[in-house]
Formats: C-alpha cells, sequence, structure tokens
C-alpha cells in the first residue's frame, strides 16, 4: 500500500476517485509544524535557526501520518505546487521522522484530475529545498517583524496592537489616499459642445466637443470659468459649421488573458462584488472538488491541451468564426512566475456553466467567471467601425474645432462570451465639406475630484503593481488590517480608522523601512531570488535584523508614550473615586479611564470612541418600540435607544444592523435602517450577535 499524503481533506476524497486500491489517501489538514505561538521561536544568535513546534491542535493528525507511514511501501507527499505546499510537504519529512527514507517521493499536479495525477505519479521529484527556504525565509522575516514590533506598540499606544512587514505598507497605502483625499482643493473647469445636424433635413443630431481653438488644443483647465465660457459660447453662436475632416478605419478589442489570482481576485471584487477572501475560499473549493485549475498563480500559461478543447468547444457551439485557427498566447509579466505552471482555467471545457452542478451559488457564479474568461481568451478579438469627424466654424472671431466621434461592432468577436460596457454610437453619413446646422451650444461646468478610495479590487490591483507581497498573501493582509482595526470599509472603500492612523504615524516616523514600498518590494524580489537558489535566506534576515534590531532599541527610549497618545483632560469626576478622568486611546479607539490609575480601574465609553469594542454603537435618536410596548413597567418607562450596530462574528461579521441599546435585555434587531422612511422595520430574531 502507498501512502498519499494531501494538504485538506476535500482534496484527499477528489485524489481518491482517480486512484486504485494500492492508494491511501490521507490529509495532514495544513501545517503540522511552525514556530511556536508564545515567543518568537527563532535563535537570533544562531544564524536565524527556526524552532518549529506541532501545534496541540494537529498532534492527533501526526500520530495517525506516522502509523500509516510506517505500514505503507512508500509515502506519496501531494501538497499543493506553490512554496507554501512545498514548505508543508518538507515539514512532513521532518514531523513524520521520513528524512533519510528513500522511499519518499513528491508529486506536483496543476489540476486535479486523473489524467494528471496518473502524469505527477509517473514522473515523482524531490522536495525543492530553494523554494522551502523561501518559504522559511519569508516566515522568519515576518515573525520577527511581528514578535519585535509589535510589543512596541503595546507599550507606546495601546495593548492589542500589532505590526506586519506586508500589513503595515498596505495600511500606510489607505492612510496615504486619505490624506490625499484631505487636502484635496477641487479646481472648477469648463467644456463646451455643440449639437449639429444636416442642413438636408437629416434629424439625427450630432454631439461634438470642442477641442481646439485657433491651433491651440484645448487642455482640461484652458477654459477656467464661466465667463470664459460665455464668451466662446457667444461666439460659437455667430459661426457656420462644416466638416474639415473624416477618418474611418476599424478598430479592434484584444480579449484579456485568462485568470491569475490578482486578476481573479479583482473580477470577483468588480463583477461579484465578494472580497478577496471569499473568492479565494470559492476558488480553493472548486480546485479541491477538481473543477478548476491551482488557483494560486502568476503565470499566464496555458497547455496546449486546454487551447485545443477550447477550440474544439467554440466551433461546435459557436462556429468557426469564432475559433482561432492557433491558439492565442500571452505573456506572463511575473519575473518569478513559472511557466510549467497554468492560469487559472476549468479542467473540464465541456462543463460550461450552463451543464456544470455546484453545490451553491457563490461556486457557481466564480466558475462561471472563470470558464468564461478562459475561453474568452482563445477567441477572435471584437472589430468595430470607428468614424472621428472634425468640424470647423466659419465667420467667428476666433477658429474653433470640434470632434465627434462613432463607434459600431462589425464582429463581437470574443465579447460574445466576455460582455463589457460598451457604448455604440452612431454618426450619419457624413462629407467633406459639407455644411451643418447648428442647433445648440452646451457649456458644461466641471470640478475636479480627488482620488478614489481603495476598493478591494483598486487596492490588490496596486500591491501587485508596487511588487508588495505575492498573490497568496493578498487576501489574508486584507482581512488581517480589518480584524486589527486599522481600516474598515465605507460604502465598499478603505478608510483608515483613528487607530489606524496613529499606528501608521508611529511606524512611519520610527520605522521607515517597514513602510517603506520600495524597501518591501525589495524584499520579495530578494525572496524571489532564494526561490532560486541564488541567495540564502539567512543572509537577508541577517541584513535587515541588524539595524533593524539597533533602531528598535533606540526607539524605546526616546518616544514616550504619552507624546504619542495624548491624554485629554474632562470635566467630568470617577463616579468611584472622585478623581478627574481623561481621555486615552485604547486598541479600538479613544475611551475615558479614572485619572487614578492603577488604583482605581474605572473606564466610560465615549460616543464616537470605540474603546473597548470594535464595532462602537452609534445613536439614531429614536426610542426602541419593543421596549415602549413591553409589559415591564420598567422597560416601558425607560426604552433602550435604537443604535447602529455591526456583526461581530459568524458569516455576516462587519454587516450593519440596528438593535436596542439595552441588549441583552431587550433582543430587538433589525437588518433595515429605521432611519429610512421607505424601508420596513423587520423584527430579527434573537441570534444576532450584537458587540
Amino acid at each position: 500500500m502507498k501512502l498519499v499524503i494531501v494538504e485538506s481533506p476535500t482534496k484527499a476524497k477528489t485524489i481518491s476517485k482517480f486512484l486504485g486500491k494500492d492508494y491511501k489517501i490521507e490529509s495532514s489538514f495544513g501545517h503540522i509544524r511552525d514556530l511556536p505561538k508564545g515567543n518568537l521561536g527563532i535563535d537570533i544568535e544562531n544564524n536565524f535557526e527556526p524552532k518549529y513546534v506541532i501545534p496541540t491542535k494537529v498532534r492527533k493528525v501526526v500520530t495517525s501520518l506516522k502509523k500509516e507511514a510506517k505500514k505503507s511501501e512508500s509515502v506519496i507527499l501531494a501538497t499543493d505546487e506553490d512554496r507554501e505546499g512545498e514548505a508543508i510537504a518538507w515539514h512532513l519529512t521532518k514531523a513524520l521522522g521520513l528524512e533519510n527514507e528513500s522511499s519518499i517521493d513528491r508529486i506536483v499536479f496543476h489540476e486535479i484530475t486523473k489524467s494528471a495525477i496518473q502524469e505527477a505519479l509517473k514522473n515523482p521529484r524531490k522536495i525543492n529545498l530553494d523554494l522551502v527556504d523561501a518559504q522559511q525565509g519569508r516566515r522568519v522575516l515576518d515573525r520577527i517583524v511581528g514578535y519585535k514590533l509589535s510589543p512596541f506598540l503595546w507599550k507606546k499606544i495601546a495593548r492589542g496592537l500589532s505590526a506586519g512587514r506586508v500589513q503595515s505598507v498596505t495600511v500606510k497605502l489607505i492612510v496615504d489616499r486619505e490624506n490625499e483625499i484631505r487636502v484635496f482643493k477641487p479646481q472648477e473647469y469648463w467644456t463646451i459642445s455643440a449639437l449639429l445636424n444636416k442642413k438636408n433635413g437629416d434629424n439625427k443630431i450630432i454631439e461634438a466637443n470642442l477641442f481646439k481653438i485657433e491651433t491651440n488644443t484645448l487642455n482640461k483647465f484652458d477654459i477656467k470659468n464661466k465667463d470664459e465660457a460665455e464668451k466662446i459660447k457667444s461666439d460659437l453662436e455667430n459661426g457656420n459649421y462644416q466638416i474639415a475632416k473624416i477618418i474611418k478605419k476599424e478598430t479592434k478589442k484584444n480579449p484579456p488573458p485568462p485568470f491569475i489570482t490578482s486578476t481573479l481576485q479583482q473580477a470577483g471584487a468588480n463583477r461579484l462584488r465578494y472580497t478577496s477572501k471569499k473568492t479565494m475560499f470559492l476558488a480553493q473549493r472548486l480546485y479541491e472538488n477538481g473543477h478548476i485549475t491551482y488557483m494560486r498563480t502568476d503565470s499566464v500559461n496555458l497547455s496546449r491541451d486546454a487551447t485545443n478543447s477550447a477550440k474544439n468547444w467554440l466551433e461546435s457551439n459557436l462556429g468557426k468564426e469564432y475559433a482561432l485557427e492557433t491558439p492565442r498566447m500571452f505573456k506572463t509579466k511575473s519575473k518569478m512566475a513559472q511557466e510549467a505552471h497554468e492560469a487559472i482555467r476549468p479542467t473540464n471545457i465541456e462543463n460550461s456553466p450552463d451543464k456544470i452542478k455546484l453545490k451553491e451559488e457563490g461556486e457557481e457564479k466564480l466558475y462561471t467567471i472563470i470558464w468564461q474568461r478562459f475561453m474568452a481568451s482563445q477567441m477572435p478579438e471584437a472589430r468595430f467601425d470607428s468614424t472621428s469627424t472634425e468640424i470647423e466654424t466659419k465667420n467667428t472671431k476666433k477658429k474653433y474645432s470640434f470632434k465627434a466621434s462613432g463607434n459600431i461592432m462589425k464582429f463581437d468577436g470574443f465579447l460574445r462570451i466576455w460582455p463589457q460596457k460598451f457604448e455604440q454610437k452612431e454618426l450619419p453619413e457624413l462629407e467633406e465639406n459639407e455644411k451643418l446646422d447648428l442647433k445648440k451650444i452646451m457649456t458644461n461646468q466641471h470640478f475636479t475630484e480627488p482620488p478614489p478610495r481603495y476598493s478591494e479590487a483598486s487596492l490588490i490591483k496596486t500591491l501587485e503593481e508596487y511588487g508588495i507581497g505575492r498573490p497568496s498573501t493578498y487576501s489574508p493582509t486584507i482581512s488581517v488590517i480589518q480584524t486589527r482595526n486599522y481600516v474598515e470599509k465605507e460604502t465598499g472603500k478603505f478608510k483608515p480608522t483613528e487607530m489606524g492612523e496613529l499606528v501608521n504615524k508611529v511606524l512611519t516616523e520610527n520605522f521607515p523601512e517597514i513602510v517603506d514600498i520600495n524597501f518591501t518590494a525589495q524584499m520579495e524580489n530578494e525572496l524571489d531570488e532564494v526561490a532560486t537558489g541564488k541567495i540564502s535566506w539567512q543572509g537577508i534576515i541577517d541584513e535587515f535584523y541588524k539595524p533593524f534590531s539597533k533602531n528598535l532599541e533606540a526607539k524605546y527610549e526616546a518616544v514616550k508614550k504619552e507624546d504619542i497618545t495624548g491624554e485629554e483632560k474632562t470635566d467630568e469626576k470617577c463616579e468611584k473615586c472622585g478623581k478627574e478622568m481623561i481621555i486615552k486611546m485604547g486598541r479600538f479607539g479613544k475611551f475615558m479611564a479614572c485619572s487614578g490609575f492603577p488604583d482605581c480601574k474605572t473606564t466610560k465609553k465615549i460616543e464616537g470612541g470605540g474603546g473597548f469594542a470594535k464595532f462602537p454603537p452609534k445613536t439614531t435618536g429614536l426610542k426602541c418600540k419593543e421596549c415602549l410596548a413591553s409589559s415591564d413597567p420598567d422597560a416601558k418607562n425607560n426604552p433602550g435607544d435604537i443604535v447602529e450596530r455591526k456583526v461581530s462574528k459568524g458569516r455576516a461579521r462587519g454587516r450593519r444592523f440596528w438593535g436596542c441599546s439595552k441588549y441583552p435585555s431587550c433582543k430587538f434587531a433589525t437588518w433595515e435602517n429605521p432611519l429610512d422612511p421607505k424601508k420596513k422595520v423587520e423584527t430579527k430574531s434573537k441570534s444576532t450577535e450584537q458587540d
């Protein structure tokens, strides 16, 4: 009997369908060794040697796997093909005592299909220690930053805070964007357009935009105010108009490449309104159940079998005009992407979205865009007839030039499967020197807008462009900065919390390299070089640690907590000891505390401050109707306020709801905003968890 070990039970179950009775498939349930939770777990003096332990929760799994390994003729490690998967395979050999066994094989596959598994079994290899070292280097580096910087934040700001190599840079991006928005000053500018039609009675209106005065092409701010716009309008209303130039040409729009991890997360956010965490969770399920190829990849490479299958499906279902003679290949941007790896695509092209049966709607939607995007990548470009017309004025004080454009689709091509927003605009048949009638001159006032806050999609795109983190880290990074209460979402966009801004300020002023985009990207590049065997991970850590440690020691002495948090005095007295109450900064924001601490530990929430709860309630000014209707005289005479809260646990975590301030004695709660008269308020069940 041969033992095959994978990471997850779902993956084990899927693989078992393709292997016979000579194989036994077991799961490690993820990592079976890690750095300890209670201490640094790294021997700084001994070349940063990590001290791995087997977590309590997986000890039974390790014991079981050891027994199975001893009675098996060979052990096959079939963990994922990336650095994390390679590290898990390596840790399995250590934890199971298999380091010196010659009967250990490492196999990798990009998809969980029968042919891929059989091919992998025919071509086993040894564990790639360069990939393992790259993973170890990242883990050790992140542990040092987190374990060394977090206590500094506890001492100088508030307990419970954390710093991270990638998370701190991500928070800085969001804070910097917020600061750009704050200092932004709108600038006024005007545009002018003309409504024209042909003199032959054709009623088709041509809308043209002013783009040139005399020989000067207009820039955004050339018409600065209404007075300037009105002067030009007055001149234009007395002019004659005729066609100066017509340019007709065919334009093409090429399909996008198939998904990689980052673009899948962006499409999940933009098209499906999924968080990156949900997108990756669903993708993992699709992969482990054999529906798509591996979902953590930087490569846009496609196998010949996949492109041939796409061609056959397109010819059979849409016609030959929608298939390519030769497959379209894309160039991978990432330097570290392995061309042997593939983009994210369906494992069976015949399983179109209308045919495949999936367990839940989320999986169906994500599978649909993966299938569509891959198929679109193997389809012809869309073709358009484009017309650009220049219109000039006569009998005006100055010579004005307008431009009108038309765009008509000739052939939809890949848009047949991968639809995109496209507005067709048809111009009437026009000839050069043809005269036109002026119907109306329109002046339009505009103001420049500040840069938008980051959405999940735009944040992931920015992280990718700067080389911060790697595709597998985007989702956990975005999740942790929200969990830590450094950023929050407002109408789907990220804004920093007061604590997030304070932590960013402290790190930026005292540890600039930790939040420096270029420094973080360079570290990623060096870890990539470890993965190719060019440099050692210990060398990277050593070069980083010495100046970092020296600076950290100095900052413990130089930085004073009172200079950072700045306690504020109040007129309120402590209800227990009578001393003055002061406003302090806690992990979740400001709160009121007795100045007699530690002798008196009285604390109190302040409106909008947070202090003790991640989601502080916001009052609506309304009284609870359930309290008012209660048979309990105390509740009726002293009704609670309706406050806005957020769910603290479970799948709905972070979702807003409204409930009684007297929870848990009154359990009234509703998803509907009671301040919106258009919406009916419905009582939710008792299960809603309030902070």
